[in-house]
């Protein structure tokens, strides 16, 4: 393994699957900034603006297949400034969302992916606008379904007193247990130094939230300087510019690894049933003393699910964001089987149109 690739977050995982894939003549390099198709990459040599190759291009069945920001690559540097890529590593960690419209016409959805090869996902909310329960549990269903660790990062706690803020972690508390959470402001630099003993050398940590939650503006502060551009709220709409307008990866000098993402208003959910069931865990306990295996928790006699409710011992709250989030993604997956299945049904029209052209021409 090469040693001085450890600061920007090579582990023995990357190098083994290097070596798997028979990559070992490759230079590697890790994508720092993501433009259309541009990449900005970065390894023990320099920096690099990079391409995939065409080769790439055509095996790429979907957006997940192309490099993102924090992605491991094997390339070949053709000069000081420029590279190709030529493959991804396989990926340690992912996290991903859907996102686009859904409508009767069809499914306009996409994946996106947010960020690849992250440790720790920092959720932003700012406690004078943007304070949701329900869209924390969003961000880490889709971080836990990834491998990714969750924390809370609770912004702008100069605006409310502290008994406000006591009452606010209580409730943070009460719903998602041992989660960590740092409250912090940017203004007075409370909890920053907090922050600061979260981030440890070597690993990799993303910044997530609604625009103006102060995501650029915390980063800019562990970097000691204002490198990325900020904005206030806009006064017309109440909500945050996007001042970040694409992602990127930064190294701060402690040895942490920290990536800003652009202001995101909508988590759509993929394939994160398994991310769902170990946030829910109180609930997932209660399902398996259901009377039906196939129970949907909404209307079936014998649910202990339905029942918790009913009786106090289970939130209202969190028993209702549980349940959208389950039909979201049986959603996704339905829609998925829908597009395999036309997949499998165009494949064939291809092969019997084959088959006809061979009997036409013989």
């Amino acid at each position: 393994m090469e040693t001085e690739l450890k600061k920007f977050g090579y582990d023995v995982f990357f190098e083994t699957n290097r070596k798997k894939l028979g990559l070992e003549n490759f230079s590697v390099a890790r994508v720092i900034a993501e433009y259309k198709s541009i990449y900005r990459i970065k390894n023990a040599t320099g920096e690099y603006s990079a391409k995939i190759t065409g080769k790439q291009m055509f095996r790429a069945s979907s957006r997940e297949d192309y490099p993102a920001v924090g992605d491991w690559v094997a390339i070949t540097e053709l000069n000081t400034e420029q590279a190709v890529i030529h493959e991804i590593l396989p990926r340690k960690t992912v996290m991903k969302r859907t996102y686009g419209e859904k409508n009767k016409t069809g499914d306009k959805t996409e994946i996106q992916i947010i960020g690849a090869n992250i440790d720790t996902a920092f959720v932003v909310e700012s406690i004078d606008r943007d304070y949701n329960l329900n869209r924390f549990e969003r961000y880490f269903a889709i971080a836990r379904a990834g491998g990714i660790t969750p924390a809370i990062i609770l912004n702008k706690i100069d605006l409310i007193s502290k008994e406000e803020l006591d009452s606010t972690l209580m409730d943070i508390k009460n719903r998602f247990g041992e989660i960590a959470v740092i409250p912090t402001s940017v203004v007075t630099e409370r909890g920053l130094e907090e922050l600061n003993t979260h981030i440890e050398k070597g690993k990799t940590y993303c910044f997530l939230g609604s625009s103006g939650v102060g995501k650029s503006s915390l980063i800019n502060t562990l970097l000691g300087k204002n490198i990325i551009k900020t904005e206030s709220i806009s006064t017309h709409t109440g909500r945050g510019k996007h001042s970040t307008t694409h992602r990127e990866m930064y190294f701060l000098k402690g040895g942490g690894i920290v990536i800003d993402n652009p202001g995101i208003r909508g988590v759509g959910m993929t394939d994160t049933n398994a991310g769902i069931d170990s946030l829910f865990e109180n609930i997932t306990a209660l399902a398996k003393k259901c009377k039906y295996a196939d129970c949907t928790h909404i209307h079936e006699p014998g649910c202990e699910v339905v029942r918790a409710v009913k009786s106090g011992e289970l939130d209202e709250g969190e028993y209702s964001n549980y349940i959208n989030l389950k039909k979201e993604v049986g959603y996704y997956e339905m829609t998925e089987f829908e597009k395999r299945k036309k997949d499998r049904q165009f494949g064939k029209f291809i092969k019997n149109a084959k088959k006809d052209l061979k009997k036409y021409k013989n």
